[in-house]
Protein backbone atom coordinates (compact mmCIF):
# COMPACT_ATOMS: atom_id res chain seq x y z
CA UNK A 1 0.00 0.00 0.00
CA UNK A 2 1.30 3.43 -0.95
CA UNK A 3 0.35 6.52 1.06
CA UNK A 4 0.71 9.97 -0.48
CA UNK A 5 0.54 13.31 1.29
CA UNK A 6 0.61 16.28 -1.06
CA UNK A 7 0.89 19.70 0.59
CA UNK A 8 -0.20 22.49 -1.72
CA UNK A 9 0.44 26.15 -0.95
CA UNK A 10 -1.68 28.34 -3.21
CA UNK A 11 -0.77 31.86 -4.18
CA UNK A 12 -2.69 34.26 -1.91
CA UNK A 13 -6.42 33.97 -2.47
CA UNK A 14 -6.14 31.19 -5.08
CA UNK A 15 -6.88 28.09 -2.97
CA UNK A 16 -10.57 27.94 -3.97
CA UNK A 17 -9.68 28.12 -7.68
CA UNK A 18 -7.32 25.15 -7.32
CA UNK A 19 -9.86 23.22 -5.27
CA UNK A 20 -12.52 23.77 -7.95
CA UNK A 21 -10.26 22.00 -10.47
CA UNK A 22 -9.38 19.30 -7.93
CA UNK A 23 -13.01 18.57 -6.98
CA UNK A 24 -13.95 18.28 -10.66
CA UNK A 25 -11.17 15.70 -11.05
CA UNK A 26 -11.97 13.59 -7.97
CA UNK A 27 -14.43 11.16 -9.65
CA UNK A 28 -11.87 10.39 -12.39
CA UNK A 29 -9.11 9.81 -9.84
CA UNK A 30 -11.27 7.61 -7.61
CA UNK A 31 -12.19 5.52 -10.67
CA UNK A 32 -8.52 4.79 -11.46
CA UNK A 33 -7.36 1.20 -10.93
CA UNK A 34 -5.60 0.92 -7.58
CA UNK A 35 -7.06 4.07 -6.02
CA UNK A 36 -8.05 3.25 -2.45
CA UNK A 37 -8.60 6.78 -1.13
CA UNK A 38 -8.26 10.32 -2.46
CA UNK A 39 -9.36 13.46 -0.62
CA UNK A 40 -8.45 17.10 -0.11
CA UNK A 41 -8.38 18.53 3.41
CA UNK A 42 -8.12 21.96 5.02
CA UNK A 43 -7.75 23.17 8.60
CA UNK A 44 -10.54 21.98 10.89
CA UNK A 45 -12.24 24.75 12.82
CA UNK A 46 -12.37 24.46 16.59
CA UNK A 47 -9.44 22.02 16.77
CA UNK A 48 -7.66 21.65 20.11
CA UNK A 49 -4.58 23.69 20.94
CA UNK A 50 -2.15 21.08 19.62
CA UNK A 51 -3.13 21.82 16.01
CA UNK A 52 -0.58 23.48 13.76
CA UNK A 53 -2.71 25.24 11.13
CA UNK A 54 -1.72 24.91 7.48
CA UNK A 55 -3.34 28.27 6.77
CA UNK A 56 -5.98 29.80 4.51
CA UNK A 57 -3.99 29.39 1.30
CA UNK A 58 -2.99 25.75 1.78
CA UNK A 59 -4.59 22.32 1.59
CA UNK A 60 -3.41 18.74 1.87
CA UNK A 61 -4.39 15.86 -0.40
CA UNK A 62 -4.35 12.42 1.22
CA UNK A 63 -4.10 9.47 -1.16
CA UNK A 64 -3.81 5.72 -0.79
CA UNK A 65 -2.86 3.51 -3.72
CA UNK A 66 -2.77 -0.28 -3.93
CA UNK A 67 0.82 -0.25 -5.16
CA UNK A 68 3.51 1.90 -6.76
CA UNK A 69 2.52 1.06 -10.37
CA UNK A 70 -1.02 2.31 -9.62
CA UNK A 71 0.34 5.56 -8.22
CA UNK A 72 2.70 5.97 -11.20
CA UNK A 73 -0.20 5.43 -13.61
CA UNK A 74 -2.16 8.08 -11.68
CA UNK A 75 0.70 10.58 -11.96
CA UNK A 76 0.82 9.97 -15.73
CA UNK A 77 -2.97 9.99 -16.30
CA UNK A 78 -4.18 12.57 -18.83
CA UNK A 79 -6.71 14.09 -16.41
CA UNK A 80 -3.97 14.55 -13.79
CA UNK A 81 -1.64 16.19 -16.31
CA UNK A 82 -4.49 18.51 -17.35
CA UNK A 83 -5.19 19.34 -13.68
CA UNK A 84 -1.52 20.25 -13.14
CA UNK A 85 -1.50 22.43 -16.27
CA UNK A 86 -4.75 24.18 -15.29
CA UNK A 87 -3.60 24.94 -11.74
CA UNK A 88 0.12 25.68 -12.20
CA UNK A 89 -0.34 29.46 -12.28
CA UNK A 90 -2.23 29.41 -8.95
CA UNK A 91 0.26 27.29 -6.96
CA UNK A 92 3.07 28.83 -4.93
CA UNK A 93 4.55 25.47 -3.91
CA UNK A 94 3.79 21.76 -3.85
CA UNK A 95 5.44 19.11 -1.70
CA UNK A 96 4.58 15.47 -2.36
CA UNK A 97 5.51 12.75 0.14
CA UNK A 98 5.21 9.18 -1.17
CA UNK A 99 5.26 6.78 1.77
CA UNK A 100 4.93 3.14 2.67
CA UNK A 101 3.98 1.65 6.05
CA UNK A 102 6.58 -0.04 8.24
Amino acid sequence: MIQVIAIIQAKPGMRSKILDFLHANVPKVRAEPGCVEYMATVDASGAPGLQTPIGPDSFIVFERWADMPSFQAHADAPHVITYRQNTAEFIASRTVHVLTAL
